[in-house]
């Protein structure tokens, strides 16, 4: 097992499509963001795909930065590589890290790997360059059983990029990927850099079955962390999606993330998130109301883990912005003070290494989470339903400061009425 820090649990991460975020779609224009993401509570700024988008069977008019030409080069749309470098000192320079995007399933299918090296792709059936999951025709995937070459290519272009000061990797659909190749990969860039953090982009337990069923190899959330340092929360995601599809009770996906701590690691860390590039934003899923919003952003950083925030979202932005065109996302109510102040307490020691407690409330839409030591307890409620009524809470009578300002928290015979905002008390032990 990996000798992973839990202290990751504490950490922020903000994710940028440099495309999209700015109007200028540059690294140079991310610069003057900085101060602004830094104040966040960021740790450490992640960038989507920096890398030439494809032009064969492009998707859209600009193409997904997700089907890459070439990984060696910088996408000439987002700047130079000396923009690129000023960008990664300046992240630097303000205490933070830097995390890229790469993508190591596929290419775009006009690469320069694919041209120059033809025997590192997979063919069907038929004897033709594909992929294996149809939808995705505008890329081509590697086989990593035809050529050790590609190993060595690909763990090279990390240590290229751990070598230029970047400090981690999220690897898009890791789980499709080989964990022989991860684990020769990590084991190469940790001799250029040994302090590199490894997200794994894994992928929905469904959408593994399928790729199984397919007779491909699919890597587990649970192997997945034989090689990385966090994992996305996608077991757990089709919960949260169906509870605010109106598809299921919360209590599901409570329950759902009370069992993440029964099958995974000790020392696991999951990269805990509301919305992303490929997911609709939490203030679209609620129509604008600010109150589910703040209670679902609020819920989010007292769970267990790692915090991502996609750039927007400390403004309610609503538009899901296409990976396919120049979209910048939308501004709304600016909820940036609430997000630094729970930014302080995710930073707590106990929000690592505290006793974890999910309860389920009989009253569905509720979310009652708990981190405690022997010397205090955190105690988060956070009504998403934003529904109304008594709810049991296991706290004694008392009239508690609410962290988060706004209503305190009255507790009378083991009950207390529901409110419309996030609470968050402490308790002194």
């Amino acid at each position: 097992m990996l000798k992973t820090k839990i202290s990751f649990r504490n950490k922020i991460i903000y994710q940028i499509y440099v495309r999209n975020h700015t109007p200028e779609g540059s690294f140079l224009a991310l610069i003057p963001e900085l101060n602004r993401i830094r104040s966040l509570g960021v740790d450490i700024v992640y960038l989507l795909p920096i890398h030439p988008i494809g032009v064969k069977n492009r998707k859209g008019s600009l193409g997904s930065p997700y089907s890459i030409q070439d990984y060696r080069l910088i996408n000439p749309e987002l700047g130079t590589k000396e923009d690129f470098l000023k960008l990664v000192d300046e992240v630097h320079a303000r205490g933070m890290k830097i995390m890229i995007d790469e993508v190591f399933n596929h290419t775009s299918r006009d690469s320069r790997l694919l041209h120059e090296h033809p025997e590192y792709f997979y063919r069907n059936k038929a004897g033709d360059f594909a992929n294996r999951v149809g939808d995705w025709w505008d890329v081509t995937d590697f086989d990593y059983t035809r050529d050790k070459g590609l190993w060595v290519e690909l763990a090279d272009t990390l240590k290229m990029y751990a070598s230029m000061g970047v400090d981690g990797f999220r690897m898009d659909v890791a789980s499709l990927v080989p964990l022989d190749f991860w684990k020769f990969a990590r084991k190469e860039v940790a001799k250029v850099k040994k302090d590199v953090l490894w997200l794994s982009e894994s992928v929905h337990g469904s959408f593994c079955s399928y790729i199984r069923n397919q007779g491909f190899e699919c890597a587990s959330e649970s192997e997945i962390y034989q090689v990385f340092d966090m994992a996305y929360d996608y077991d757990v995601y089709p919960y949260y999606e169906d509870y605010l599809h109106g598809k299921r009770p919360l209590k599901d996906y409570l329950e759902a993330i009370r069992r993440q701590d029964e099958i995974y690691p000790a020392n696991y860390i999951k990269m805990k998130n509301l919305e992303n590039h490929d997911c609709l934003r939490i203030a679209d899923y609620v129509q604008g109301n600010l109150d589910k919003i703040r209670n679902w952003t609020a819920f989010l950083y007292f769970q267990k883990g790692a915090v991502m925030l996609y750039g927007g979202q400390e403004f309610t932005a609503t538009i899901r912005q296409t990976l396919f065109e120049k979209e910048l996302f939308d501004r709304h109510e600016d909820i940036s003070p609430l997000i630094q102040t729970l930014s302080k307490l995710k930073k707590k020691r106990i929000f690592a290494e505290g006793v974890y407690t999910v309860s389920i409330p009989e009253v569905d839409g509720v979310a009652i989470q708990s981190f405690e030591n022997d010397q205090e307890k955190y105690v988060g409620i956070f009504n998403v339903g934003q529904g109304s009524g008594q709810v049991a809470i296991d706290l004694p009578d008392g009239n508690y400061p609410n962290l988060l300002g706004g209503k305190r928290l009255k507790v009378e015979s083991g009950y207390f009425e529901l409110s419309s905002g996030p609470i968050a008390i402490r308790i002194r032990k």
